[in-house]
């Protein structure tokens, strides 16, 4: 399996996003500045709420497939690896690893089986796709936490995806789950969400690395990114963490990570999270302390790594990374 370094590019876009101007100048820039060679596209399934059982794709919250079948071949031209992503969300905002029903069928109560249903109804969809469209990787869904353990329901869906789709089929599982997933052996590569503390790479590494000799499987991150913000590289999972901007939080966080991972022989990659369909200014992005990698330092660190990956260590600290 080639070596995944990878970005999430405008992840959950509404339709026409694919179709401006300014997001293939923003996917051009993305590529020619941190050296990536491969691209994750995450169309979302909206469903109401974590408790609903209906998911969909095909309203205007939802970039549509014409556009997004546009976007793989700008890609593929560009000579990029692509992975497609479908990613449900909930509409009242509820993160979906909440998504969950009674373990038994009740009277009128919502149900596994009828989500489940949905679910693949969704991910077949895309699976089409992402099988006609030539794309590297299909990675049926992500941070599902709470339906992982329905294994026959994951299991069957898989097995549907396999009758559509003959690429390397993925599943994103969330950070500390790595170990919790029964039917790995039912991908051909395992991938979670990679937000680590910054003290604690080690650690989380090992623990993931007895998951990947258990099934022999190549794993990369299919997520893993810091916000730039007082106090994320402690907690980079923590979108609503409060502080000030602090943009070599993030340089750090990144650095930490690459060299860690580095020593990993069984780590195959990165899809970094995130970029934004449309660039912000040189002014916007000195003042963002989100997630965005375009014009901060990170992207430079990310350049580095990627575009030389045996020499990251050295090339770190070669030219000093600027703030301001």
């Amino acid at each position: 399996m080639k070596a995944i370094r990878g970005i999430t590019f405008a992840p959950f876009q509404r339709k026409g996003t694919f179709t401006k101007k300014e997001t293939k100048e923003s996917f051009d820039y993305m590529l020619e500045h941190t050296k990536a060679n491969f691209v994750i596209f995450a169309p979302s399934g909206l469903q109401n709420t974590a408790q609903s059982e209906e998911i969909c794709y095909t309203s205007s919250a939802t970039f549509s497939d014409e556009e997004l079948r546009e976007m793989i071949r700008y890609a593929k031209k560009k000579g990029v690896g692509v992975a497609l992503k479908p990613t449900v969300n909930c509409k009242n905002g509820v993160w979906r690893a909440y998504i969950s029903f009674f373990e038994r069928d009740v009277v009128c109560e919502p149900k596994w089986s009828n989500w489940f249903h949905s679910y693949t109804d969704f991910q077949i969809h895309y699976a089409k796709i992402a099988k006609e469209e030539q794309c590297e990787m299909f990675i049926a869904g992500c941070e599902m936490v709470m339906t992982e353990h329905r294994e026959t329901e994951w299991r069957h869906l898989l097995a549907k995806i396999r009758e559509v789709y003959d690429g390397l089929l993925s599943y994103n599982t969330d950070k500390y789950q790595e170990e919790n997933i029964s039917w790995w052996d039912a991908v051909d590569v395992i991938s979670s969400s990679g937000y680590y503390p910054i003290d604690d790479w080690e650690r989380q590494l090992d623990r993931i690395e007895k998951v990947v000799n258990q099934y022999k499987k190549p794993f990369f991150f299919a997520e893993a990114g810091c916000m730039s913000r007082e106090g994320s590289k402690y907690v980079p999972n923590n979108w609503g963490l409060q502080g000030k901007q602090r943009l070599e939080e993030q340089v750090e966080w990144y650095e930490a990570m690459f060299l860690a991972c580095e020593k990993r022989n069984w780590m195959k990659g990165f899809a970094m999270w995130d970029w934004k369909p449309i660039m912000n200014t040189e002014q916007e992005a000195k003042k963002d302390d989100g997630y965005e990698i375009c014009k901060k330092p990170v992207q430079e660190v990310i350049r580095r790594f990627y575009e030389n990956k045996k020499e990251s260590e050295r090339l770190f600290h070669k030219e000093e990374i600027k703030y301001e």
